[in-house]
């Protein structure tokens, strides 16, 4: 009779590569799980910056250049919305606030949006 040889892979060896196949998925599974957190902050660090440049914006298309109120600055933000303390805008369901102050120092906050803005800074939820 024949010597038959058979090929293929043993089911301890096909065990163990599943079990490393997972032991390697069970790292990397922690690095995409919080992918949203971050795509929440870079979002929110962009409104800052956008409420920012929208102000500088603002400022030079005046004619003169002076200042502008806090309607006028909502509305080189998209999406932007005037509220008293700051320009509002929404993030995946959540209203930020961009916080502007009416002076230089940014101490004394806006009240009304009618109030020209100074400055402009920080952002909450």
């Amino acid at each position: 009779m024949k010597n038959r040889r058979q090929s293929g892979f043993t089911i301890i060896e096909l065990v163990m590569v599943i079990v490393i196949l997972g032991i390697l998925a069970a790292m990397a599974l922690p690095r995409f799980a919080d992918l949203s957190t971050g795509a929440t902050n870079a979002a929110k660090a962009g409104l800052e910056g956008s409420v920012k440049s929208g102000w500088a914006v603002a400022i030079a298309a005046k004619s003169p250049p002076g200042a502008v109120s806090v309607t006028e600055l909502a509305a080189q933000v998209d999406g932007g919305v005037a509220a008293a303390t700051g320009v509002q805008v929404d993030i995946d369901g959540t209203t930020y606030t961009v916080l502007t102050f009416t002076d230089s120092a940014c101490t004394a906050a806006t009240a009304a949006v009618g109030n020209t803005v100074g400055c402009v800074s920080g952002l909450t939820p």
